[in-house]
């Protein structure tokens, strides 16, 4: 195994709930027996913020467990038969996992045996940049050679055959352009690429939630619009959301959040991807096994029974969000904004969003008893009476005359009854 410079201890590595799970490995299989592995290295080596902290070991899952619990530690078996143990420390979670190597595959789960050879378990690895391992005291372990390097110049290479990662997991076809969206700084690895969009049918035959947490993470990339680009030449776009109807408008919707410094809004980024069709955003949510609140966000935002312009007045703007809710109308704003031509309203466009979230929704100023107190018997011509007065009262921009408003029940009540 080469090594190579070490690390800056980091904040994390000498934590004390980092170094009491530590601690506990290595009581129970020596010095060697864990090393920091994944995201939190490369995070490290790139010089990023470390969110997670994963571990490799040597001990196997029943002997982490016993030493987690020796020291006091909790110890959750979350994925035991692939070797994961997450420890609790400080109720801070750490996942465990010995090392593997695959027995079998089948593109979607692995069949593994544990091992102690720390080459053999970076052979099994997705990508270099996520194979490198690093001790407690920041000494990096760089089996395939290349992984230190990849991290610090923003390289995507598959560990070894690109075909052969792939064939054991599909979803590292997404995720290839996931990580190329986070930290591709380069041309992306033509191999790489290649195997991506021979191989992609096979994406067909992973699970809807597994698509849709690597697709919602790609989309939250800061500038996800070369990895989307990629996607579609690869034909991979098409395999994944064959709903979609371009990347011009999402190309738009990533300018306009970086241009005005909106916040990026993976959500908003993946229905701009979408026709105008709510039934499209019903149809990824069904396959997709999108939440409900996302289901709704998006057929909300594609729906096209309100006119959306740049150029509309505030009494209209008005009568749109009461009709739609403040979301659902910044979401058409923004995706409209974005199907346009961006520079020439865009101060028109962007007023309409303050203007929406500021805004104090009211509630018609009329009730049941007053409506048959009209003369309007009880009964469904009560409701009747009250959406036609409703459709008076936002025409005439939400009126708080309420003499006027009475004079119009008056009428409409007069009109239906008689």
């Amino acid at each position: 195994m080469s090594e190579a410079a070490s690390l800056p201890v980091q904040p994390w590595m000498r934590a004390a709930e980092t170094t009491a799970v530590l601690a506990a490995l290595a009581a129970a299989g020596g010095a060697g027996a864990a090393r920091f592995v994944g995201g939190c290295v490369r995070n490290a080596i790139r010089r990023e913020p470390v969110a997670d902290i994963d571990i490799a070991t040597t001990l196997t899952p029943d002997r982490v467990s016993k030493a987690l619990t020796d020291a006091g530690l909790k110890a959750v078996p979350t994925g035991i038969d692939h070797g994961t143990v997450t420890a609790v420390a400080g109720g801070k979670p750490f996942e465990v996992t010995t090392l593997r190597r695959d027995v079998e595959t089948d593109g979607r789960h692995a069949v593994v045996a544990f091992t102690t050879d720390w080459a053999e378990d970076a052979a099994r690895r997705d990508f270099r940049l996520n194979a490198v391992y690093a001790d407690a005291d920041g000494l990096l372990y760089d089996p395939t050679g290349e992984g230190v390097a990849d991290a610090r110049a923003g390289r995507v290479v598959f560990v070894g055959d690109a075909e052969t990662r792939i064939r054991e997991d599909a979803l590292r076809i997404l995720r290839f352009f996931r990580f190329f969206a986070l930290y591709g700084r380069e041309a992306p690895d033509p191999s790489g690429l290649a195997a991506c969009a021979a191989l992609k049918a096979l994406v067909r035959g992973l699970s809807g939630e597994r698509i849709a947490q690597e697709l919602m993470k790609l989309l939250a990339a800061e500038d996800p619009r070369p990895a989307m680009r990629l996607m579609a030449q690869a034909g991979v776009l098409a395999e994944v959301l064959p709903e979609a109807a371009g990347l011009a408008r999402f190309e738009g919707l990533v300018e306009i959040e970086t241009e005005q410094l909106f916040q990026c809004d993976a959500e908003l980024r993946l229905a701009a991807l979408l026709p105008d069709d709510p039934a499209a955003g019903d149809a990824v949510a069904d396959r997709l096994k999108l939440s409900n609140a996302l289901r709704a966000r998006l057929t909300g935002a594609l729906g096209t029974d309100e006119r959306i312009a740049s150029w509309m007045s505030p009494r209209e703007a008005r009568r749109a969000v009461y009709r739609l809710g403040v979301q659902p109308f910044c979401d058409r704003v923004l995706l409209a904004w974005a199907g346009s031509e961006r520079h020439a309203a865009a101060i028109q466009w962007r007023a309409l969003i303050p203007m929406a979230q500021s805004w104090q929704r009211p509630s018609l100023p009329l009730t049941g008893a007053e409506v048959m107190a009209a003369g309007v018997p009880e009964g469904p011509l009560v409701g009747e009476v009250m959406r036609e007065v409703e459709a008076w009262w936002i025409d005439h921009d939400f009126t708080d005359d309420k003499l006027s408003l009475v004079e119009q029940l008056k009428a409409v009540a007069q009109g239906m009854v008689y």
